[in-house]
């Protein structure tokens, strides 16, 4: 998806950006494009995997690094690794109160994979030594405030049978049973395919709007995981999914009538109002802007509805994600910080379910849900502080300055003023088009490896360099400038991880 590009090529895109190069690194064999891009069909992990999962529990965090690496120059692999990272984050940070704060341990695994695949071979360990020194410290906030919470053995003896399964687990997740609906999705993970148990898990994960789309990012990210390092590990993180898709305050949702839940409940009946070849409709601009209009002060239902007419005009389902995406980076725009990104993340996570699904009602309610999540989004950040009064139509193309590198002037321009750096990233695009945008991708991507502090840096900048390819041409280049409000800059200080990496690898 991203292309390739050398190890040289590589290296220069970090000196552009003014942060030098990633050669510590160098001193680990490189994650080859086989390696990190296994047939799935063919997939056999080692039988070492329990061992490595009690090394990174059991290793102090100053150590840990040290430890992979050594073990990594003497042939431990790379899915292996990200296999043990994703089973040791399930087994020991619990998905509460929230679905975030320290379960972003879990949440960014598929985040620093999609960062490692899409760099150089030689580079592609970074994230993943940036992800497990996360999962250090989500733990010892585990520690704190949940008591050393570990996730519970399975009731073997209360496991449906097979043939039952899928409606047990159905009714289960519909009542909020959390027992019930453990043992259901345990004898799944057991005997259905993955397919069949991501199509319910498609629903509950965007039914509701608490932990502000952790829960659907939670289900995409889990998957998309679990497809590269086998099904063989699916058990537990199909039951921490069921746990945290079961997060809630106070009494029984099923009981009571909850704003969260609340757009769920009616989309299910709205999204019979579509026409029944709604997705044969054709690509619309002026579609894409009535409803980014509409989204600056229309309620839940009012967006829905809206939605729901355009489809039935003719326009293409494309042109309702256009709006969703555009929405939501006007949000960033309007106020950058925790709200709005994961007004952008989480349509990352319901365009990848509404992609991956193959039900046609699944598709239809991922995209309403979407729809009625950005005006909840909205009346969060008015809790957040300010909102300034600017919409896309401020965000204009802005020419470079005389002779330096684009990229060298647009992310040192990031760590003083985002809304320049912003039009500059459109002025650049319109003038150097994909080609561009590749150099500006990869040059985000190197920052986030050098400057990010918090899993925010990799699951956003992960899901908006993917969702550039998801928005249509024409919104393209404005899409990536407003991606700008929440990327980090050449100024901005290292993370000290790179630091110790640097250290422990030279």
């Amino acid at each position: 998806m991203f292309g390739k590009q050398s190890r040289r090529g590589f290296l220069q895109t970090g000196a552009a950006v003014g942060i030098g190069n990633l050669a510590f690194l160098q001193g680990l064999r490189p994650v080859s494009a086989e390696e990190a891009n296994v047939d799935l069909k063919h997939v056999h992990l080692r039988p070492e995997i329990e061992p490595l999962v009690k090394l990174i529990e059991e290793t102090p965090r100053e150590r840990l690094l040290e430890e992979i690496g050594a073990r990594i120059k003497k042939g431990l692999g790379y899915q292996e690794l990200l296999a043990a990272l994703l089973l040791v984050g399930v087994k020991n940070v619990e998905p509460r109160p929230s679905v975030g704060h320290k379960f972003h341990a879990v949440l960014v695994v598929n985040s620093a994979h999609l960062a490692s695949i899409a760099s150089p071979a030689e580079h592609r360990w970074l994230p993943i030594f940036w992800a497990l020194d996360y999962y250090k410290s989500a733990a010892a906030r585990d520690v704190q405030e949940r008591g050393d919470w570990v996730m519970p053995a399975v009731a073997e003896g209360k496991l449906p049978r097979s043939t039952v399964a899928g409606r047990t687990f159905a009714e289960a997740m519909d009542n909020w049973d959390e027992a019930a609906a453990d043992t259901a999705v345990a004898s799944l993970a057991r005997t259905a395919g993955m397919d069949e148990i991501y199509e319910q898990f498609y629903r509950f994960g965007a039914r509701d709007f608490r932990s502000i789309g952790h829960k659907a990012i939670f289900v995409a990210n889990s998957q998309r995981t679990l497809q590269f390092v086998g099904r063989d590990y699916a058990e537990p993180v199909l039951r921490s999914l069921a746990y945290a898709l079961l997060m809630h305050e106070g009494s029984n949702p099923a009981e009571r009538d909850d704003e969260a839940d609340r757009p769920y409940r009616r989309n299910a009946e709205v999204s019979a109002k579509i026409r029944q070849d709604w997705q044969d409709g054709q690509l619309d601009s002026d579609a894409t802007r009535e409803l980014i209009t509409a989204f600056r002060t229309a309620s839940n239902d009012d967006a829905c509805d809206l939605t729901v007419e355009l489809l039935n005009r003719g326009a293409s389902p494309q042109s309702i994600w256009d709006a969703l995406h555009l929405t939501a980076g006007e949000m960033l725009m309007q106020q950058p910080g925790i709200v709005a990104l994961h007004a952008m993340t989480s349509t990352n996570a319901l365009h990848y379910a509404y992609q991956t699904s193959g039900d046609d009602e699944t598709r239809r309610l991922m995209l309403l849900q979407n729809v009625a999540f950005l005006p909840m989004f909205r009346g969060a950040m008015k809790g957040r502080g300010a909102v300034k009064n600017v919409t896309i139509d401020d965000l204009t193309p802005e020419k470079l300055d005389g002779d330096a590198a684009p990229t060298e002037q647009i992310f040192a321009d990031l760590s003083r003023d985002r809304m320049t750096a912003a039009r500059k990233t459109r002025g650049y695009l319109t003038q150097s088009g994909v080609a561009g945008a590749k150099q500006v991708m990869d040059a985000a991507r190197v920052l986030v490896f050098l400057k990010g502090n918090d899993a925010h840096d990799y699951k956003f900048s992960s899901a908006v360099l993917e969702d550039f390819y998801h928005v249509s041409p024409e919104w393209r280049d404005l899409y990536l400038g407003l991606s700008m409000f929440n990327l980090p800059g050449s100024g901005d200080r290292d993370n000290l991880l790179v630091q110790r990496t640097r250290a422990a690898l030279t």
